[in-house]
């Protein structure tokens, strides 16, 4: 059986997710992260289904040292194409820190990936505000029509030898 995470990775048209910021696979820039502004990077979003409705974003790091940490949860994002920096494009969810907002890369050591997952909706969602990654996931599992992903890098400025 699989997982609602897993499941949203198939069976849906691909988004094509890119950052002016940074490069797939490339490091994020420590503006976006808990060492500097801590504010969301732009993203780009091309190949959104003419039908969709909504969006939603999830960003976590799989690498966590206690599981897939999340850093941000929004969802109700009017159809777009760009997602601008230092942004609340849509309604938030609660993050692992506690916070109903983007919380960045900040990684205790090493270096982490950081997935920026873009969901596209034939629906606006019926979710109360801070809900949690699990309850949208649950919440928009019936209508995703579209799923793209963006994965960049991050070390602590203090990990980083000069």
């Amino acid at each position: 059986m699989a997982t609602a995470e897993t499941s949203f990775k198939t069976g849906y048209k691909t988004l094509a997710v890119s950052s002016p910021a940074f490069s797939a696979n490339g490091l994020i820039p420590s503006k976006y992260s808990c060492d500097s502004v801590n504010c969301n990077p732009p993203l780009d979003i091309l190949h959104i289904p003419k039908e969709a409705k909504s969006l939603a974003i999830i960003v976590d790091d799989p690498d966590a040292p206690r599981g897939t940490w999340v850093h941000w949860v929004v969802w109700n994002i009017p159809v777009t194409t760009t997602i601008e920096e230092n942004t609340v494009p849509g309604e938030q969810g609660t993050n692992d820190f506690h916070q109903s907002r983007y919380d960045g890369p900040c990684p205790p050591s090493g270096t982490h990936r950081y997935s920026f997952k873009i969901y596209a909706l034939n629906q606006e969602l019926d979710l109360k505000p801070g809900s949690t990654k699990a309850q949208l996931e649950k919440a928009m599992s019936n209508y995703i029509i579209g799923y793209g992903e963006l994965v960049g890098l991050y070390k602590k400025t203090d990990d980083i030898m000069i």
